[in-house]
């Protein structure tokens, strides 16, 4: 503990020690040049009789002991030296001060033949040397200016190892760490956990993180579900990846270069009516988006129930004969009399259709128009040609990871036409939802890119269940803004804090600050400095803060990413947050990408063809209703 008297006791052994320095000196002067002395009378026999015993002593027997014993007692008493610090005090200053005094200190030796002058200038080298030392431990050394947006302080240690099994994803990636640039890995061990990729348009969503998920759970012998917003980008790179690895089949739902076709209310796979309810739900929410933050309405749940209706009426008809959606647009659209007269046939739906029949039979128009005028409505926008040829088909089943026949299918949407296209392409994915989620099947990876595009009815139970069933879903989303905007506030922020893996590029907003909430704090240094007309002190001292801050993650580079990645019981990863620069080779995908094959056209179609099967199914809704009344 600092006392008066210590300091003062400390100041008197470092006065001490100068002194005896300077002593030391000016003996060496005396008897180096007693001659000079002589000659202007400045000797005396008493002191000639003190320093001869002295002169014999061995610091005194050459000229170079003698000056380097002044020199290093000079030097501990600057060590102890206490100073106002000054952070003005550069090191060029301090150098050039201590260089320049000890080469005239040293080099003096040459002019012994001229006393005087040797006296001079070794004083003058001593007086150089003396204040390039007090410079020196009166420097201020403070880092404050030298990182002012915090950089080093909000570095961590990441992952440098590379952890794969047979589902992980490894991206390469590098870091900062105190300065220095290191290598690492994002190890997405357990996709089963669900994985969000985030980010602004550009910040490289794609191009850095979902090709390589679908390249490398292609390579692993994944099954596949791909909703490509922008088709063929995704479609493009799976086709590729999969003509490399083959194994399972290859189809594209695509609505206006018509590929292949599916039914997605396929019969055989609706086994009870909770699943024409579903995707009753999923079609109207999917084209009326705002619907979503009203379910239990009365105007909201009756066109879903009429819907509900009339899936299940067509499964039940004849085996599911005309289960398909363009025939249930069509049977909406008949007259309330023949309407009412078909689905009174069908005693499963008779409470489902009971509220409408009442309205009709009272001559409550107004409320039935109310009811199913919105379905009609809606409906009413999917009828077409190229629509009704797709959803009509069979050519593949939508069990895409049956171990017997796995395949990779692509979803193909128009960003021009998302709102039509994505309704139908909604009620693909939740059909395949209700199939993949099963067990004993083939491992399966969903992706989604622009996920709020797409109503997905259950998303957030699909990854709190589907992770022992094997399937990984990827979920890309521009901000959680977006989704509370398309799925609503309470939807929205369960799937965000249901999901295990995070890779995150620029985001800002209320997304940037619940992700640095996720990712925490660490222990940054801190450094404060106070100055007086006496003394400067200077302070350190350690405290948590955040160690990717929101505005960090704000101004994210294109392909620099921030995440947290979930690890499982046998593979444990201790250093699962991330700030990173994610490394592609960007000459080697080029190279690839020139090597890429166009996605080879299913079938050669005409517009006739799809105008025919468009009447088709008119006709067979008018031939159901004739039967239907004559057998009545």
């Amino acid at each position: 503990m600092q006392t008066g008297e210590n300091e003062q006791a400390l100041r008197k052994i470092i006065d001490f020690t100068r002194l005896l320095s300077i002593t030391i000196l000016i003996i060496h002067f005396y008897l180096c040049c007693y001659p000079a002395f002589l000659e202007i009378r400045l000797t005396h026999k008493i002191v000639d009789h003190v320093l001869l015993p002295i002169s014999r002593m061995s610091i005194f027997k050459t000229v170079f002991t003698a000056k380097l014993s002044a020199l290093l007692l000079l030097i501990v008493s600057l060590i102890g030296s206490k100073g106002r610090r000054d952070e003005k005090i550069r090191p060029k200053t301090i150098i050039t001060y201590c260089l320049t005094g000890l080469l005239i200190y040293f080099c003096s030796s040459l002019l012994l033949t001229r006393p005087w002058l040797y006296i001079g200038a070794t004083a003058f080298g001593y007086m150089l040397f003396l204040t390039g030392g007090g410079l020196l431990f009166r420097m201020l050394k403070l880092k404050l200016g030298d990182d002012i947006f915090n950089k080093e302080n909000e570095t961590f240690p990441q992952e440098e190892r590379l952890l794969e099994n047979e589902y992980s994803i490894n991206l390469p990636a590098k870091y900062q760490l105190k300065g220095k640039e290191r290598n690492s890995w994002i190890n997405i061990i357990n996709p089963f956990r669900g994985i969000l990729v985030g980010g602004s348009p550009g910040a490289g969503k794609s191009y850095f993180v979902i090709r390589h998920i679908i390249t490398q759970h292609i390579s692993k012998g994944f099954s596949m579900l791909i909703y490509d917003f922008k088709y063929d980008d995704l479609s493009r790179i799976a086709f590729n990846a999969l003509r490399e690895h083959g194994g399972r089949s290859f189809y594209v739902i695509n609505f206006e270069n018509i590929m292949h076709r599916s039914n997605p209310l396929e019969p055989d796979t609706m086994l009870d009516i909770t699943d024409a309810i579903e995707s009753a739900r999923t079609i109207m929410l999917g084209l009326n988006r705002e619907w979503i933050k009203k379910q239990g309405d009365f105007f909201v749940e009756s066109p879903i129930n009429f819907v509900t209706a009339l899936i299940w009426f067509l499964k039940r008809y004849k085996g599911g004969k005309y289960c398909t959606l363009p025939h249930v647009i069509e049977l909406s659209l008949i007259d309330y009399k023949e309407l009412f007269a078909v689905l009174s046939s069908e005693p499963e739906i008779e409470v489902l259709i009971n509220p409408f029949i009442s309205a009709w039979k009272n001559e409550a128009y107004e409320q039935l128009e109310g009811q199913i005028a919105s379905a009609k409505i809606s409906l009413a926008r999917l009828s077409s040609p190229q629509l009704y040829y797709v959803l009509s088909g069979n050519d593949f089943s939508l069990d895409i990871n049956n171990p017997d026949d796995p395949k990779i299918v692509c979803l193909a949407n128009n960003p021009q036409k998302s709102q039509v296209y994505g309704a139908v392409l909604s009620l693909y994915v939740n059909r395949i939802n209700k199939l993949v989620n099963r067990k004993n099947q083939q491992k399966c990876s969903l992706i989604f890119d622009e996920f709020p595009t797409i109503y997905f009815n259950g998303i957030d139970n699909l990854i709190a269940t589907a992770r022992s069933n094997k399937v990984a879903v990827t979920l890309a989303v521009q901000d959680s803004s977006q989704l509370k905007k398309d799925y609503g506030r309470e939807q929205a922020e369960v799937i965000m804090n249901i999901v295990g893996n995070i890779i995150c590029g620029q985001v800002s907003g209320d997304t940037s600050k619940q992700l640095s909430e996720r990712f925490g704090k660490i222990n940054q240094q801190k450094e404060s400095i106070s100055i007086n007309s006496s003394d400067t002190s200077v302070s350190r001292s350690t405290q948590l803060d955040y160690a990717i801050p929101a505005s960090k993650i704000a101004g994210l580079s294109s392909g620099e990413f921030v995440g947290m990645v979930a690890d499982d019981p046998t593979n444990k990863i201790e250093l699962k947050t991330f700030h990173c620069q994610i490394q592609n080779d960007h000459d080697a995908i080029w190279q690839e990408e020139l090597a890429y094959q166009d996605i080879p056209r299913a079938r050669s179609i005409n517009q006739n063809e799809i105008l025919m099967s468009y009447q088709r199914i008119k006709e067979d809704i008018k031939v159901l209703t004739e039967a239907i009344s004559a057998e009545s």
